[in-house]
């Protein structure tokens, strides 16, 4: 028998005996990749339509829809106070700004004067939803981008304010404690003392946030220049709150167009000019240092008396009288059932809430009920961005894109 050599094992076969047919010509097109809506980085049910060149991206859809609540409609069948539990199930990051919102429309109908000690708990109120929300943004957006240990450090302080939500008004996640003329009740005991914990206790952990991710190597090579928004695209786009100061326009609906007092608090708007993502972190971090600031004023000036108006075409009979006045249940019984009438018209106040603009646009036709109930979504408006704020780049930062935009889909599909 013959000894096989190596190199005779690895010769290539044979060439065919009759010739391959001709290959078809090679045509370059893009790839379409489709991503959500149940992926996990696109927070929520939002669907992705994306064209790629490689791995850059070309295109990329925002489909939208998948979470339609109908809940404009539904507001139309509720009387005013009950749309206070509709309004802050639209967006379950942001629910006191929801909250708010539909109330000052509501009060700007009715036309009637809040007292003081109402509206500082609002502020206090509003500026811990802030923090409770951003400190979700912080901690997912780093988690999307693989920086799993922040959620752990954010999620801690968030859950404090949770427990004091629920001190509140009974739940942590949407209390409705505000209502028209005022306030569902007054303040528990230990109130004070809690959100001063919660107060002194932000700093140093702001600090432990910028500490694990502001001069990261990595974080910053994920972030900077990615994701961009100039201000005239910004602008284009309606878009508010953050991702217009972090492209230098110092718009703060808080400034511009004062509500429950804000225009007699000490804060500044924080501002950056690089239009990236990164800078938009930033923004958000000065913010949450900011809301420290405001609420810690509000609590300072926090003063006693009344904590819903007298008006009693608004506010039901105090407690005590439904025992002795025949009139006093009759008036509550027509209140919590027909509701209060305002006179026909429309109203619209806009907040700034955690993410821009957020408006409640409410018409009366002088029913117990709304007669149309609008609300200005900044999630909504903002993520028509996100195909000119990720295109042209790799598709990593598609993942960057959402993140920073941090939308809820409640406050999108209404």
């Amino acid at each position: 028998m013959r000894a096989v050599d190596d190199l005779e094992l690895i010769q290539p076969p044979p060439a065919p005996s009759r010739p391959l047919p001709p290959t078809e010509p090679v045509v370059d097109e893009p790839m379409v990749l489709n991503i959500g809506p149940h992926h996990p980085s696109t927070h929520g049910v939002l669907r992705v339509v994306a064209q790629l060149d490689g791995e850059r991206i070309v295109s990329a859809t925002p489909d939208i829809g998948y979470l339609h609540t109908g809940i404009e409609k539904t507001f139309e069948g509720k009387t005013y106070v009950k749309g206070t539990t509709l309004a802050p199930r639209m967006s379950y990051l942001s629910p006191i700004h929801n909250n708010l919102a539909y109330v000052l429309a509501v009060e700007k109908l009715l036309d009637v004067e809040v007292p003081e000690r109402a509206t500082v708990v609002r502020v206090i109120l509003a500026e811990l939803d802030r923090m409770a929300s951003h400190l979700v943004y912080l901690g997912i957006h780093a988690l999307d981008l693989g920086a799993s240990s922040l959620m752990l450090y954010t999620f801690r302080e968030r859950e404090s304010i949770l427990d004091l939500m629920e001190m509140t008004g009974g739940a942590r996640m949407f209390p409705s404690y505000i209502r028209p003329g005022g306030l569902a009740m007054d303040l528990p005991e230990g109130f004070e003392a809690a959100v001063g914990e919660i107060l002194d206790r932000m700093p140093s952990a702001i600090d432990e946030y910028e500490t694990l991710l502001t001069k990261n190597p990595f974080w910053r090579e994920r972030t900077m220049g990615v994701a961009r928004l100039s201000a005239e695209d910004a602008i284009a786009f309606g878009a508010t709150g953050w991702l217009l100061r972090a492209a230098g326009i110092a718009y703060d609906l808080r400034k511009a167009v004062p509500y429950c007092g804000y225009e007699s608090y000490d804060f500044e708007v924080p501002v950056r000019h690089e239009a990236d993502a990164y800078a938009r972190y930033l923004v958000r971090v000065a913010e949450i240092r900011e809301a420290v600031k405001i609420a810690r004023q509000a609590l300072s000036r926090l003063p006693g008396g009344a904590w819903m108006t007298s008006d009693r075409k608004v506010a039901p009979p105090p407690k005590q009288e439904l025992a002795d006045s025949m009139e006093a249940v009759i008036h509550h019984f027509k209140l919590w059932t027909e509701g209060f009438k305002p006179a026909p018209g429309e109203a619209y106040v806009g907040v700034e809430a955690p993410r821009g603009e957020l408006g409640m646009y409410v018409v009366s036709d002088g029913s117990g009920r709304p007669w149309r109930v609008h609300m200005r979504s900044p999630s909504f408006t903002q993520l028509q961005a996100l195909e000119t704020m990720v295109k042209g780049g790799l598709l990593a930062d598609l993942v960057t894109g959402v993140a920073n935009l941090d939308p809820v889909l409640g406050e999108v599909d209404r």
